[in-house]
């Protein structure tokens, strides 16, 4: 009975905010993240908790203050997520910038496959379907969700973005085809900055341990693709015609180079924690873009950490949706 009322919710939503005038689609979720924010929930509270590593030594009211803007951004993304389908390209193209994209932009012209390790900051489906259009296909992994309808509206909503989009089945096949993907110069990108399964890689972030996605390395080193860390953040868009109030910044960090010694293990460690170092340096800068509504640090979650599954979340990563704020 609750997945069949998840599904109608969303699926009510789905048709209610698309077929809302833009401003009034963006003031109801304004409304909604100010009403989840005083309400202060589960996720609200671990976002917060979060927060306070990020941001060592600030204030409780400076907290509040970021957590406030966050859960605006983060209902933001989902506004966008509902009415994107109906952007055109024009629109994606207008509001969404790239920073750092040059060497990106080399290995692909070169045929080198590209492998990227996101955050879950801002709006990575906008960015997937401004890349899809200004760079190169994405093709990307969909978290399985339930009820499968639901799973299966979401998986719809990035192909009509121009994504391919992988079933994250919890076996190794998904892999092997990132790999053939990347093999022949494809362009992969990965939510990395939160693996709860055995097989993630103990990171240092934040003055605290975190475990994160073995996948992006994983691929970079099989396939012999670049990996690039990348933060995405939402910008205020002041320029007289812009098509709409918010735009999406994709930065490009530097390419983690895999060490030129070592067994693959320690180097996969040592991709991932650079990769963290970058995501870390990406989040400190804007905190509020940062939708981590969920435990990330081990010493809140210790005891749920799960067994590995072959081929699971930890070998690949993957596009999981924001949870509830709750």
């Amino acid at each position: 009975m609750r997945e069949r009322l998840v599904l109608w919710a969303y699926s009510a939503g789905w048709r209610l905010v698309r077929s809302l005038p833009e401003r009034s689609a963006y003031l109801v979720f304004s409304v909604l993240a100010e009403f989840t924010w005083m309400r202060q929930g589960a996720g609200v509270r671990q976002l917060e908790k979060n927060l306070e590593r990020v941001l060592p030594g600030a204030s409780p009211m400076k907290i509040k203050t970021v957590s406030r803007k966050g859960m605006h951004s983060y209902m933001r993304y989902w506004c966008d997520a509902f009415r994107l389908p109906d952007w055109s390209s024009d629109r994606i193209l207008a509001t969404c910038r790239a920073e750092g994209d040059g060497p990106v932009r080399e290995a692909l012209a070169a045929g080198r496959g590209v492998v990227m390790a996101l955050s879950h900051s801002g709006n990575w489906d906008h960015a997937g379907a401004w890349s899809t259009l200004a760079m190169a296909r994405v093709t990307t992994v969909a978290e399985r969700l339930r009820p499968e309808e639901l799973y299966e509206r979401f998986l719809e909503f990035r192909k009509e973005l121009g994504m391919e989009v992988l079933p994250h089945d919890g076996g190794g096949e998904v892999f092997g085809t990132l790999v053939r993907r990347l093999r022949t110069g494809g362009f992969v990108p990965l939510l990395a900055d939160r693996d709860l399964t055995a097989s993630g890689v103990p990171v240092q972030i934040f003055g605290d341990t975190a475990r994160m996605a073995a996948g992006p390395a994983s691929l970079a080193l099989v396939a012999d693709a670049a990996l690039f860390p990348v933060s995405i953040r939402y910008e205020r868009l002041k320029r007289a015609g812009a098509p709409a109030r918010w735009g999406t910044v994709i930065h490009f960090h530097p390419e983690v180079v895999a060490p030129s010694t070592g067994q693959r293990a320690t180097k996969v460690q040592a991709m991932t924690q650079a990769c963290a170092d970058a995501l870390a340096a990406g989040i400190a800068a804007h905190p509020e873009d940062w939708h981590m509504l969920q435990r990330v640090f081990v010493a809140d979650y210790v005891s749920d950490i799960v067994p590995e599954t072959p081929g699971g979340a930890g070998a690949t990563g993957g596009p999981e949706r924001p949870r509830r704020a709750g």
